[in-house]
C-alpha cells in the first residue's frame, strides 16, 4: 500500500503557484533571510536583547582593554553569560511560581528558546571580529560594531513598522524609538570615555 492511501497528508505535495513569488525573491530576498536568521519568529526580543546587551558592554568597556582579543573575550564571555541567565532566570521563575522541580528538559528548552539572544550578540561580536580581520584599530573596530547595533535597532524598527503597515507618521515615530535606543548606547561610550 502507497504511504499517500494510508495517510492522504503525506501524498503528493500541494502545488505552488508560479505566479506568486516567494516572499525571498526580488532584489531584497537576502536581506528577508539574514533578518529572519537573526530575529527568529519564536523569540525575536532575545535577539534585540542581545545586540542591544552587547553593543552596551562595548560601549561601557572602549578603552578598558587594550586588544581585539581582550574585546571579543569580553564579548562572548557577557553574551553567553547573558543567555544562560536568562535561561535560568526563565525557568526558575516558573519553578518559584508552579512549585516545580528543576529538569534538564525544562533547561534545555529554556537555553534553546533564550538562544535568540546569542543570534542579536553575534552581529556586533561579528563586526568587531571583521574590523579586526581588515586591520583596523581597535578603537575603530568597536566604532564599528556600536554602529553595526544603532543601525541594526534602527534597521529591525524598519522591518517591524513594514510589516505592520503603519502610517509613515507611524514609522517615523518607530524610527525615532530606534535612533533614541541606538543613540544613548553611543552616548554611554562618550559619557565614560
Amino acid at each position: 500500500m502507497p504511504i499517500s492511501d494510508d495517510n492522504p497528508s503525506i501524498g503528493e505535495p500541494a502545488a505552488t503557484d508560479p505566479s506568486r513569488p516567494s516572499p525571498d525573491a526580488g532584489p531584497f530576498g537576502w536581506a528577508s533571510r539574514a533578518a529572519a536568521w537573526i530575529v527568529p519568529s519564536e523569540n525575536p526580543s532575545g535577539a534585540v536583547y542581545g545586540m542591544i546587551v552587547i553593543g552596551a558592554l562595548l560601549a561601557a568597556e572602549s578603552g578598558r582593554h587594550e586588544t581585539y582579543v581582550d574585546s571579543e573575550a569580553s564579548a562572548v564571555i557577557a553574551a553567553a553569560i547573558y543567555w544562560l541567565a536568562h535561561a535560568y532566570a526563565t525557568v526558575l521563575g516558573r519553578r518559584l511560581s508552579a512549585h516545580a522541580r528543576l529538569t534538564p528538559g525544562a533547561l534545555a528548552t529554556a537555553l534553546a528558546h533564550d538562544w535568540a539572544l546569542i543570534r542579536g550578540a553575534a552581529i556586533p561580536v561579528l563586526v568587531l571580529l571583521v574590523a579586526w580581520i581588515a586591520g583596523a584599530s581597535q578603537s575603530s573596530g568597536v566604532n564599528a560594531a556600536l554602529w553595526s547595533v544603532v543601525a541594526g535597532v534602527i534597521a529591525l524598527e524598519l522591518i517591524a513598522g513594514i510589516r505592520s503597515r503603519v502610517s509613515p507618521w507611524e514609522l517615523t515615530l518607530q524610527l525615532g524609538v530606534g535612533a533614541t535606543l541606538g543613540l544613548g548606547i553611543l552616548a554611554l561610550k562618550i559619557l565614560l570615555h
